[in-house]
């Protein structure tokens, strides 16, 4: 089932998230649900937090990346085709290279991308969909993905990195997105303050 994904300014977006144990209800069905609600909207990452939910779970599929038409192969995008995981109670335990930009964009702030400096490499121990526990390292575009998903698990959005000054003239189009003046091409779901 395609989930609405919620949008910029939702309270939930910038709230730090929790583990979950394997009696969570339904996860197998969320599991599903988010894969299909991140094809749906073109992504290559999708985070719990990003559809209402507050647990520390993300997925990724980063065979968008390489399969970017007319591009030159790039160094960082070697593996990428065959990197689909989910990921549960994960811990960054590294981050160590070099920092590098790149524009990144979010499912829960369209229309806007934004060069962030992400450090290349990540050592991240995690569940899987089976509980196993796994530590592993990435490099290039997967350890980029990862830290941006992670960082949904901590309330902290692309923006939130960007230059004070950056962020000051991108504030106009975050409005925007929060009050709902956004057209994208996925489902999403606007933050209605109660009254």
């Amino acid at each position: 089932m395609i989930l609405p994904i919620i949008a910029y300014g939702d309270p939930h977006l910038k709230k730090p998230s929790l583990e979950i144990d394997s009696e969570y209800p339904g996860l197998k069905e969320l599991i599903d649900d988010m894969f299909e609600t991140m094809y749906a909207a073109k992504g290559v990452g999708l985070a719990a937090p990003q559809i209402g939910k507050n647990i520390r779970l993300f997925i990724v599929d980063g065979a968008p990346f390489a399969n970017e038409e007319g591009e030159e192969i790039d160094p960082k995008a070697v593996g990428i085709e065959s990197f689909k995981k989910v990921f549960i109670n994960p811990i960054i335990e590294e981050e160590k290279g070099d920092l590098w930009p790149f524009q990144e964009g979010c499912l829960s702030i369209p229309k806007i991308r934004e060069n962030v400096q992400r450090k290349e490499e990540v050592t991240i121990s995690y569940l899987d969909e089976h509980w196993e526990e796994k530590e592993a390292s990435f490099t290039g575009y997967a350890a980029r993905i990862i830290q941006h998903e992670y960082d949904h698990l901590e309330g902290i959005l692309f923006t939130d990195r960007v230059s004070p000054l950056k962020k000051k003239l991108l504030s106009k189009r975050l409005k925007q997105i929060a009050d709902g003046l956004v057209d994208a091409d996925y489902k999403l779901k606007f933050y209605t303050p109660k009254k």
